[in-house]
């Protein structure tokens, strides 16, 4: 019995997301914990959930996410851009709407690397005289 299911990666600064999307009902799971447990503020939950309001998929696939690295917010960006990925192999021709609200494209930032003789990427040690 072959089900079907559409398979994406999404990234956003270090996380890496693995999503399906089953035909089903809306039922979200992320790391085998229902998206309200894994995600506990609503912006994030909303952020997640963009690709299918957008699409008007809402409650027509079922979402079963693996994402790992990162905190929160860069898991919730993975997982957003995996199911923008996701959504372009159920329809094509969701890919205008997709590009224009920008979930399609990879966001480049990230953390920038600490430099040597330095505290940090930019902040330096306190400056003495004496």
């Amino acid at each position: 019995m072959a089900d079907i299911q559409y398979c994406a990666t999404g990234r956003r600064k270090e996380s890496v997301a693995r999503v399906r999307l089953l035909p089903g009902n809306g039922q979200i799971v992320v790391n085998g914990r229902s998206l309200s447990q894994y995600f506990g503020r609503q912006t994030l939950q909303a952020h997640i959930t963009e690709p299918f309001q957008v699409t008007d998929t809402v409650r027509k696939f079922d979402l079963v996410a693996k994402v790992r690295g990162g905190g929160l917010s860069g898991q919730a960006g993975a997982i957003r851009h995996g199911i923008a990925r996701a959504l372009l192999d159920v329809d094509g021709n969701l890919r205008t709407t997709l590009r224009r609200t920008g979930m399609l494209t990879r966001d480049p930032r990230s953390k920038e690397r600490k430099k040597y003789g330095q505290k940090g990427a930019r902040a330096r040690f306190q400056f003495s005289k004496r």
